[in-house]
């Protein structure tokens, strides 16, 4: 099968992502000499999801639109966001006295996860009976804030560690970020509810619970 350019970026942007999460599993935030790798891996993130506009950019312009690219690249954007994520709370980034350096805490990781569990499963079952669930604004914005605020607490750890102002910028950026994700959740589930209560499964009077499920 030939792979076009715009699955090739895609393919790339994957390979980034190992890099990226190479270079974070590797820094240790109470070891100087590590901390040259955040700078490297703020130049990768940053590449790997700016050439996300590329790669759907030629999609539509050379009329590449694939299955492949279509299945693949969003879950692409979720391994390097969601990974990134992960990331910030592991203890790559734990200071023995500061504690976590990133601002990131554990409940805000499971509910990014939780979103985009829940948006894959809402997607999954709509194209399984036809029915379209392309992203929609909120969830362009969503990832845009995501990726943008993961670039925020790179650069501000690799460039400016002790800077107040830029902590504080940071910290804001994290917790907008939750509020949109937040959002972006009731977006998909309002919008998923009518198709939902329509492809319900009937049930005859007097029968029992559906399968898998107990009385």
């Amino acid at each position: 099968m030939r792979i076009n350019i715009p699955n090739q970026i895609t393919l790339g942007r994957l390979v980034l992502a190992l890099v990226f999460f190479g270079l974070l599993s590797v820094f240790r935030v109470n070891d100087l000499y590590t901390w040259f790798l955040l700078k490297i891996a703020f130049w990768v993130f940053l590449i790997a999801v700016v050439s996300d506009i590329l790669d759907g950019y030629l999609a539509r312009t050379l009329k590449q639109v694939t299955v492949f690219g279509r299945i693949v690249d969003p879950v692409v954007d979720k391994v390097i966001v969601c990974g990134a994520f992960v990331f910030f709370t592991s203890e790559q980034f734990f200071d023995y006295q500061a504690g976590n350096v990133t601002g990131v805490q554990p409940w805000m990781v499971v509910l990014i996860l939780v979103r985009e569990l829940l948006v894959s499963a809402l997607r999954g079952h709509s194209e399984s009976v036809g029915r379209d669930f392309a992203a929609n604004w909120v969830g362009k914005v969503k990832m845009f804030v995501q990726s943008a605020t993961a670039a925020v607490i790179l650069g501000q750890l690799a460039w400016f560690p002790l800077s107040a102002g830029m902590i504080r910028f940071r910290d804001a950026c994290i917790y907008v970020t939750v509020i949109v994700t937040a959002l972006s959740i009731v977006s998909y589930v309002r919008r998923s509810a009518s198709f939902l209560a329509m492809s319900a499964p009937r049930r005859e009077p007097g029968a029992g619970p559906p399968t898998g499920q107990t009385p």
